[in-house]
């Protein structure tokens, strides 16, 4: 039987979202984020209801347990994206974390929590949100990409990840801060660091050309060769296509990625080949989701604690 990996948790939870919208809190700073012409809003949240719904199958398919839960709530624009909010940590570690924008701090779901707790091993739950009044914020999973076998957290610098924060998380965790800058074509600093980078276990999509200082980006290059991971360079229409979006994920037959099809459709034969080295691609389709500028990895709550 194969291995499992600390990278790829084989559970999630995810949030279904019942009046989900593109976010008008997170468009000024979210370069990715669109809007429909076509649909109207209660056309839009139904078709991402119906995309959610059919991920969360999908995984289970494969093997992966999936937590689903519901949201109703109308403030709350963006639930679909519970991966900014909490993460958990092998050591049974779980972390709450301060947001940016006001509407998605509404987010924050102790019902969550507390399943976690009567389904996992959690030994303490560290809550980083009182920070938000001094401004101080770290939008979990979206602001750090986590190397959970050399402990190291990959930031992109942005509002959505105050260095202070940054701090205070790896020295509770037991990670190595790698913070650099990261723009678009338009000089817009990259909001989240998960739009940028995807970690598995045995390679790294990364957008190496929006990084913006090349001694730091020749570093963080031999940081994933020195892990005996292969680096796979993304471009930057890939990297807006969210090519980078993606969660390496443990089913019942090996490791899979789950990556929406619009980024698999990005991806050239050669990418894809190397990818298919060491997983299963798991292509989601999800565009009217990644309306608001998220895509299959923003979906996805990693769970890194063991089950009781």
């Amino acid at each position: 039987m194969e291995k499992r990996s600390v990278q790829a948790p084989a559970a999630v939870i995810m949030v279904r979202p019942h009046h989900f919208v593109p976010n008008s809190q997170t468009a000024k700073d979210n370069s990715f984020q669109q809007t429909s012409e076509d649909l109207s809003e209660a056309e839009v949240s139904k078709k991402a209801f119906q995309e959610a719904t059919i991920v969360a199958e999908k995984l289970e398919e494969k093997g992966v347990r999936v937590h689903i839960f519901e949201d109703e709530g109308t403030k709350t624009p963006d639930s679909v994206f519970p991966n900014n909010w909490f993460s958990t940590h092998s050591g049974g570690h779980v972390a709450i974390y301060p947001m940016f924008p006001e509407n998605r701090r509404l987010e924050r779901r102790y019902d969550i929590i507390e399943m976690l707790k009567t389904n996992y091993r959690v030994q303490d739950v560290i809550d980083y949100s009182g920070l938000e009044p001094d401004g101080l914020f770290l939008e979990g999973t979206g602001a750090m990409v986590l190397d959970h076998r050399d402990r190291v957290a990959y930031v992109t610098k942005s509002n959505r990840a105050d260095p202070v924060t940054l701090e205070r998380f790896c020295t509770h965790f037991n990670y190595e801060p790698m913070a650099f800058d990261a723009f678009d074509d338009s000089g817009t600093p990259v909001y989240h660091t998960n739009v940028l980078m995807c970690i598995a276990t045995d390679f790294v999509m990364v957008g190496l050309d929006m990084m913006d200082d090349p001694a730091r980006r020749d570093e963080i290059v031999s940081r994933f060769e020195s892990s005996g991971r292969e680096v796979i360079a993304l471009s930057k229409d890939q990297i807006a296509n969210f090519a980078g979006n993606a969660l390496e994920l443990q089913g019942s037959e090996g490791r899979i990625l789950a990556i929406s099809k619009r980024a698999v459709d990005a991806l050239t034969d050669e990418q894809i080949a190397k990818i298919e080295e060491s997983t299963t691609i798991l292509p989601l389709e999800i565009p009217t989701i990644e309306l608001a500028g998220g895509s299959v990895r923003c979906m996805l709550a990693g769970i890194h604690l063991l089950p009781r």
